[in-house]
């Protein structure tokens, strides 16, 4: 074989395994263990096999019918995985439909686990630990109640919040009570816009900074989309926003270029994680949305992750581009798979 032939598919497999890290050139597979009689999948933590010792499958059916069963440690069914996710399932109702948020022990003692072991189990699973959900759900409450018009004390109150106090020095929707009440009314949201390399761009500023990022779309449709974020905000032209428009154009014409803005990013405390986590990927480095949620600690929460990246509301400020699907794949984008792919490309 030349030296620079590529190694046979069941080989790269093979590496795959001993790394516990599948490649997108490898497609999807299960690997057996003849010694032990079990299938795996690719990232299973157990010891890795001597490679005469190890058979490659394309799927669950295939590695059955050649006599093997599934692994309990890697759970390659996933039977395990939607037992959990029921438990938290349920967990979560309880929590959704409590006045006060239950205990950890109450809900680990409903679900038939351990303290400790719920609450890995709820973390992994949701993305977040119950308290946090617990909080969310609340944060989800008051605001609701301040968009109907509620007295800040009476919803802060109907919440389930102990006190005003609280939700003042750790705003639980990144805005104040009053502000969230009002839906952006007595802020001014200053807006600039341009022409770019990837069609219209518009940006958009508080007075502590960028809080809309939009392009590729009609004008129109990036104003309302800004609009609908801040319902009664007062949104006008603002040309001292020429500087930092002329930087977003200067990145979508030269993604490899650096973006550095101030930001006035408003989200849930596991959003706001989230988009700190996106910040830190290097350019040229696309990750994955299961190594996402790992590196926040959280590896099964690839859709808590995903939907955090998805509401992202500065594009290429918080690079969201930079993630892609476990294959390799470009998935959805809010402002095109074409665009984050040149993007990417362009970083690179």
């Amino acid at each position: 074989m030349p030296d620079d032939a590529p190694l046979p598919l069941d080989e790269r497999r093979f590496l795959a395994v001993l790394a516990r890290n599948p490649q997108p050139d490898c497609g999807p597979f299960l690997y057996g263990v003849v010694t032990q009689g079990v299938f795996c999948l690719p990232g299973c933590p157990s010891r890795a096999p001597l490679r005469r010792n190890t058979r490659f499958f394309a799927d669950a059916t295939e590695a059955s019918a050649a006599g093997f069963r599934a692994c309990r440690r890697c759970d390659p069914l996933g039977e395990r995985a939607a037992l959990h996710r029921e438990a938290v399932a349920e967990a979560a109702r309880m929590i959704e439909e409590a006045e006060t948020p239950p205990s950890l022990a109450e809900l680990a003692a409903r679900a038939g686990f351990g303290r400790h072991h719920f609450l890995r189990l709820f973390r992994d699973v949701s993305g977040v630990t119950p308290r946090a959900y617990a909080e969310a759900v609340r944060a989800r409450r008051l605001a609701a109640a301040l968009g109907e018009g509620e007295r800040v004390a009476d919803a802060v109150a109907g919440a389930g919040f102990g006190s005003e106090s609280r939700v003042y020095e750790r705003p639980p929707l990144g805005m104040t009570p009053g502000a969230a009440r009002r839906g952006g009314a007595g802020e001014r949201i200053g807006i600039g816009r341009a022409d770019s390399a990837m069609g219209p761009l518009l940006v958009g500023a508080t007075a502590r900074g960028v809080c809309f990022i939009g392009f590729a779309e009609p004008f129109p449709a990036l104003e309302a989309d800004l609009r609908r974020r801040f319902p009664h905000a007062t949104v006008e032209e603002d040309p001292a926003l020429a500087d930092i428009v002329a930087a977003v154009a200067a990145k979508l014409r030269e993604p490899s270029r650096a973006l550095d803005l101030p930001l006035d990013l408003r989200g849930t405390a596991f959003q706001r994680r989230v988009w700190e986590a996106l910040q830190a990927i290097p350019p040229g480095r696309p990750t994955t949305y299961g190594a996402l949620a790992a590196s926040l600690g959280m590896p099964r929460a690839v859709r808590a992750v995903a939907s955090a990246c998805a509401r992202n509301p500065v594009g290429l400020a918080v690079p969201c581009h930079r993630v892609v699907g476990a294959d390799g794949a470009l998935t959805g984008y809010r402002w095109g798979v074409a665009n984050k792919r040149r993007l990417l490309e362009g970083e690179a």
